[in-house]
């Protein structure tokens, strides 16, 4: 049995000294532009220290061959091309000062924002800037009433975003789970809205958020 670690959203987090993508058997990345480590376009990549399944990875790639023209898998055409990699290289090795900056904007967050019909995504006091095993690839917050939160936000110039606006078990692809009813899971989904959070950000563009999610 493989433990295979969903790393998409945890670029650099790190858990009882372990990096993301050192927990389990393999670790696949995504490099979606949106994400702490985005490249240009689609790209991702898959980690693991088993040499063995490695090489294995390696052939399903690229057409599930090692030698070209001689197929040993059902494979697939998902190489990263030279283009993305250059980039991802060079944007990896700021990956760090990214997170650090991300950190910085979580905790300005947390500290400043005052109201009770927002429920944030970490108590008053705690101690963000310091716990890299969170990388805030996003800052999500909880509202009663999403929709009106998302037009006042929209009407005062802030962007916000649905991250995953259909859940899983209500996925055509899901249809087996339909019938099953998750309350509390369906609860959270209907109030969270993740809020601009960015290592580019300036400290006015955080500053104007917080001002508006204070007079709302």
């Amino acid at each position: 049995l493989k433990v295979i670690e969903d790393s998409a959203q945890s670029h650099g987090a790190i858990w009882n000294e372990r990096r993301s993508g050192n927990l389990g058997d393999a670790s696949g990345f995504s490099f979606y532009p949106g994400k702490n480590l985005g490249a240009l376009g689609d790209a991702g990549a898959i980690t693991t220290n088993d040499d063995e399944l490695a090489s294995i990875l390696r052939a399903l790639r690229n057409y599930g061959s090692h030698v070209k023209y001689e197929n040993l898998y059902l494979g697939i055409n998902s190489r990263l091309d030279e283009v993305q990699a250059a980039l991802l290289s060079v944007k990896l090795q700021l990956l760090d000062a990214d997170n650090a900056y991300r950190r910085k904007v979580a905790q300005y967050y947390i500290n400043h924002i005052n109201n009770s019909a927002i429920q944030l995504p970490a108590k008053k006091g705690a101690d963000v800037i310091n716990d890299a095993s969170h990388v805030w690839h996003v800052f999500a917050v909880r509202t009663a009433d999403r929709k009106r939160f998302q037009e006042y936000l929209s009407e005062n110039g802030i962007q916000t975003v649905i991250h995953y606006p259909i859940p899983p078990h209500k996925q055509e692809a899901y249809l087996e789970l339909s019938g099953h009813s998750y309350p509390i899971s369906e609860l959270i989904h209907s109030q969270v809205l993740s809020l601009p959070l960015s290592p580019v950000m300036t400290d006015s563009e955080v500053t104007r958020v917080i001002e508006a999610l204070n007079s709302y």
